[in-house]
């Protein structure tokens, strides 16, 4: 009996998976749009690229400010209750998406969005005053979502109700999963001493990629037999399956019966460190509020890395699908463009974990201390994404070269995401990491935001421009997907150049 008490549990790692399967299914529920998009929901709405890419860009700003606000309700609330309402909300979300094509003909007119478009007759008042007035709609003169006075169509109409119904769902889905990742990353700063926290992080950032590489599989037969409307059911409801799992095994590591006395030691062996070493042991959490969180370099550092690099990964994540369509005409549904998707993802999901592992080598092999040899490796990690710039002169071989080097920008971004997530656990207290993690995270999403909306607009311009529009060789949208690439390239270096000089050495923030 005293030998069996001597062995470390491994609870850890059993919460460490039910974060890497939360975090697919958000990915699972985010990838819904993207891959129904073009083949199902462009041809039923009428939408543009630019309808499109409202819609993404919108919903990055809803989730960057649900951020802001996500992480200090996930400290405030706990982890256990912050987490259950989070994906709860974001599974809601996820399924009333089902119901837009539905209001949206109830709104235009007297029958089905074709019917009203064949037949004007049908028309609502609605639909008609909307044709007839001179309002529009802005943000501060800064963001114009959409101006109705260049509605002179009911095709139109039927395009901007539908792009607005979406908004108000994508910003119920972006609040919910705004979330997920500071309470996700406070289970692992709970749960995990640091030396580990940055391979956990990669673990369960994983599910990002696995949802990703399940999507295809998943969603595009989903849509086809049943409609692009179940597939938004089917995948939101798995978030209330996780729920329960959620509510039955999770408790803080001090209070679980899964966990032993071992265990818990190598848990906090970190506390026991700096104590060795002097320091005061910490009574009581301090909170940290959101404008004092502000006042650190560290703070600084994070919103840096999360501004210029989240972006890239959204990107592809809403547009990959969209490209190798309109590229290379491979739907999303079809066998190809399933493989195209899977391949992608699943170098990602692959790749990204063993280029995690790469501050453990520089720490423990090379003896560097943990923050130096983060920065190190994030250092290397970005310099993969300058593959990017050759993925549209490869493609002129084959589509499967673009997939390629895609998946190999998005493990670097992985690896990147894992290790920046990791440096709010080395800088700050447990108690404040949920609110760091949701600024950087609403900084991330005012990146994103720019690079869809850009991108919405940008390609198309192009398809109307045609062969007149050409950059670096390429014409028309290949050419607008090739400006979007080069960007996506220096992103990283120019996020670890800045971050590096505010923060240059490891000093701990102390509250």
């Amino acid at each position: 009996m005293a030998n069996n008490k001597s062995v470390m549990t491994n609870w850890r790692w059993w919460m460490c998976g039910l974060l890497f399967v939360a975090t697919t299914v958000n990915y699972l529920d985010r990838q819904v749009l993207s891959l129904t998009a073009k083949e199902f929901i462009y041809p039923d709405f009428h939408w543009t690229d630019e309808d499109y890419g409202n819609i993404t860009a919108y919903f990055s700003i809803f989730y960057a400010v649900c951020m802001l606000f996500a992480g200090k309700f996930v400290d405030w609330m706990g982890t256990k209750k912050g987490y259950l309402w989070a994906i709860g909300v974001w599974s809601f979300g996820a399924c009333i998406h089902a119901g837009t094509a539905v209001v949206t003909a109830s709104i235009v007119g007297n029958g089905t969005i074709e019917q009203v478009i064949a037949d004007p007759s049908l028309a609502s008042g609605f639909t008609n005053w909307l044709i007839n007035t001179d309002f529009h709609i802005s943000f501060f003169g800064l963001f114009e979502i959409v101006d109705f006075r260049s509605i002179t169509t009911i095709t139109m109409v039927v395009a901007t109700v539908g792009v607005w119904l979406f908004l108000v769902c994508r910003a119920i889905l972006g609040l919910g999963e705004a979330g997920n990742f500071p309470a996700a990353i406070k289970v692992t700063a709970e749960y995990f001493p640091k030396k580990d926290r940055s391979y956990a992080t990669s673990i369960f950032n994983a599910g990002a990629s696995v949802g990703a590489l399940a999507a295809p599989l998943m969603i595009p037969p989903l849509a086809k037999n049943f409609g692009w409307e179940m597939a938004f059911i089917i995948i939101g409801a798995l978030g209330f399956i996780w729920m329960g799992f959620y509510v039955k095994w999770y408790d803080k590591p001090e209070e679980s019966s899964h966990v032993n006395k071992e265990e818990l030691e190598y848990i906090h062996q970190d506390d026991a460190a700096e104590a060795a070493a002097g320091a005061a042991p910490v009574t009581e959490e301090k909170q940290v509020s959101i404008l004092k969180a502000f006042t650190f370099k560290q703070t600084w550092a994070f919103i840096t890395g999360k501004f210029f690099t989240d972006g890239v990964w959204w990107f592809f994540l809403f547009w990959a699908p969209g490209y190798f369509q309109d590229v290379y005409g491979y739907k999303a549904s079809s066998g190809t463009g399933m493989l195209l998707i899977m391949t992608l993802y699943a170098i990602v999901t692959f790749l990204s974990i063993y280029i995690c592992k790469l501050p453990t080598y520089f720490v423990e092999k090379k003896g560097m201390e943990p923050y130096s040899g983060r920065m190190l490796a994030m250092m290397f990690i970005a310099f993969m994404p300058l593959v990017c710039v050759a993925a549209q002169p490869m493609g002129a071989y084959s589509a499967w070269w673009p997939a390629i080097i895609i998946g190999l920008v998005g493990a670097g971004h992985q690896a990147w995401s894992a290790n920046l997530f990791s440096t709010i656990g080395d800088m700050f207290p447990k108690s404040a990491v949920a609110t760091i993690t949701g600024i950087g995270g609403m900084a991330g999403g005012v990146g994103s935001f720019l690079i869809n909306k850009g991108s919405g607009q940008l390609f198309t311009y192009a398809e109307g421009q045609g062969s007149a529009f050409t950059f670096l060789g390429f014409e028309g949208k290949p050419a607008s997907y090739m400006i979007v690439f080069c960007i996506c390239a220096v992103a990283y270096i120019l996020a670890w150049s800045i971050m590096k000089t505010l923060v240059p050495k490891y000093k701990k923030v102390e509250l």
